[in-house]
């Protein structure tokens, strides 16, 4: 029986521990997509305790919380924060199988130096030794960043964001980690939402021009868009429920936003239309600024409302959409292309139905602008386990190159949440490992260093043009 958690977790081979432990383990991070505050990076939070560092905005935990039964109170309550930690230690007990069981463990030993077991027996005895070390000088916010070997990270932000916090890191001269913003613009897209003329008023300001037609609007965020460019911005990213593809005449369109400026209700087919003119538009736009397109889909948001009026978006109540999108997005990126070249894209359903899917499109469209131009994104949110994991990787090497892969990405609000890529090539390694050794791949060290290095860290900084 193997130790838990050993140097070679999740290293089933002879092969898969040369190769995390050579070429892997000690390769630098590059998080492309977080969720992390840049407030909390300018001003180098601390952190006071485990439970706002662990448990603060972390709705994976808080999910597994109500599942074991415990109150809201401990959750998003107002429970005092030692109560807290000791209601997540015991849910975290019967998490066997679950990604958090290993993630928290990862963490504790690597930033804490924990080799225990968090339970609700030893929930006191961890929650004094990491307090203990959140008070030393290498446990604030950059300090993390930089224990974690991170070289550069991504935010994620919204047009009308000043983008203030990012000023400010980019004039400190001590905190030598890039901080980029991401222009992350859902809000524009939704306008059938209840407070969409509010964001509109918010996006006028922003880009001092008054929004009165959808040229209006056009212009207004090609403006934010040359701001985001000014601050380093190089990405994309759009959260849609599923794709759409419903193209339309400017002129319907101009109608559509014009029912929107009276507050007139807009049907679902109004909102596909104008959604399609806003991606159509934006994608031009991207390619003409360098910048890569990320396209996230197939999340159903808000499902219990009774707890969505109580606490909010973003709290544990989102699940996998069912909507069929692959002849959309086939359709989305052929009329792109043939307006204007397809900037580099990355796609991610949240529907793991949807890999196969993903990988035959995309190969539909890839050409000698960029190596990978189009890729399949890491399995993220629901998928971002060991399965998710191995079977996102596996459709990638079935139907494409796995070797221009450019991995994983945290999506996460926590500072912590870097030893999330080691779980990644660990799960990496021992997948390739487990070809070599099953005679589906020669045992090439030199390929395959070339390989495990590119999907760990090289492929996505020629990927993005990023200079580290």
């Amino acid at each position: 029986m193997k130790v838990f958690m050993d140097e070679d977790f999740l290293l089933s081979t002879d092969t898969a521990k040369e190769l995390y432990h050579s070429f892997a383990e000690k390769m630098p991070i590059i998080d492309y997509h977080c969720h992390i505050q840049p407030r909390e990076i300018a001003e180098d939070r601390r952190f006071e305790n485990i439970t706002q560092l662990w448990l603060g905005g972390d709705h994976y935990k808080w999910r597994q919380m109500r599942a074991n039964g415990v109150e809201e109170y401990y959750i998003t309550g107002d429970a005092p924060d030692r109560e807290k930690f000791q209601k997540w230690a015991e849910t975290l007990e019967m998490a066997i199988g679950n990604p958090l069981y290993h993630w928290s463990h990862l963490e504790l030993r690597r930033y804490f130096g924990y080799g225990g077991i968090l339970n609700g027996d030893t929930a006191q005895e961890v929650w004094e030794l990491c307090n203990h070390k959140l008070k030393e000088a290498d446990m604030s916010a950059r300090s993390l960043i930089k224990q974690s070997n991170v070289k550069l990270l991504c935010t994620t932000d919204d047009p009308v964001d000043a983008l203030k916090w990012h000023k400010r890191i980019k004039e400190e001269e001590s905190f030598d980690i890039q901080v980029l913003p991401t222009w992350r613009p859902d809000k524009i897209l939704n306008i059938e939402k209840p407070d969409y003329l509010k964001y509109l008023k918010e996006l006028s300001r922003a880009a001092d021009i008054e929004i009165q037609s959808f040229q209006d609007l056009k212009k207004a965020m090609g403006k934010r868009l040359q701001y985001f460019k000014h601050m380093g911005c190089r990405i994309s990213d759009h959260g849609l429920d599923f794709m759409v593809y419903v193209p339309a005449e400017d002129e319907e369109i101009e109608r559509i936003f014009s029912d929107c400026l009276q507050n007139k209700k807009i049907s679902s087919k109004d909102r596909a239309k104008f959604q399609t003119a806003c991606m159509l538009f934006l994608a031009e736009k991207y390619e003409e600024l360098n910048w890569v397109m990320q396209i996230h889909y197939g999340c159903k948001r808000d499902n219990n409302r009774k707890m969505y009026k109580k606490i909010g978006a973003d709290t544990g109540f989102d699940c996998m959409g069912d909507v069929t999108s692959g002849t959309a997005l086939a359709d989305f990126l052929n009329a792109v292309n043939e307006r204007k070249n397809l900037p580099k894209t990355i796609l991610y359903s949240l529907n793991p139905k949807d890999n196969e899917l993903i990988d035959t499109v995309m190969g539909c469209f890839q050409d000698s602008d960029a190596v990978g131009k189009i890729q399949h994104g890491s399995a993220w949110w629901f998928n971002d386990n060991k399965t998710g994991m191995v079977k996102q990787m596996t459709s990638l090497a079935n139907l494409g190159l796995l070797g221009n892969f450019i991995g994983m990405l945290t999506d996460s609000r926590s500072f912590l949440s870097y030893s999330r890529h080691e779980y990644f090539r660990r799960i990496l390694c021992d997948l390739i490992g487990g070809w070599v050794e099953n005679g589906e791949y020669p045992r090439d060290m030199k390929a395959l260093e070339k390989i495990v290095k590119g999907i760990s860290y090289n492929n996505a900084v020629q990927y993005f043009e990023f200079q580290v």
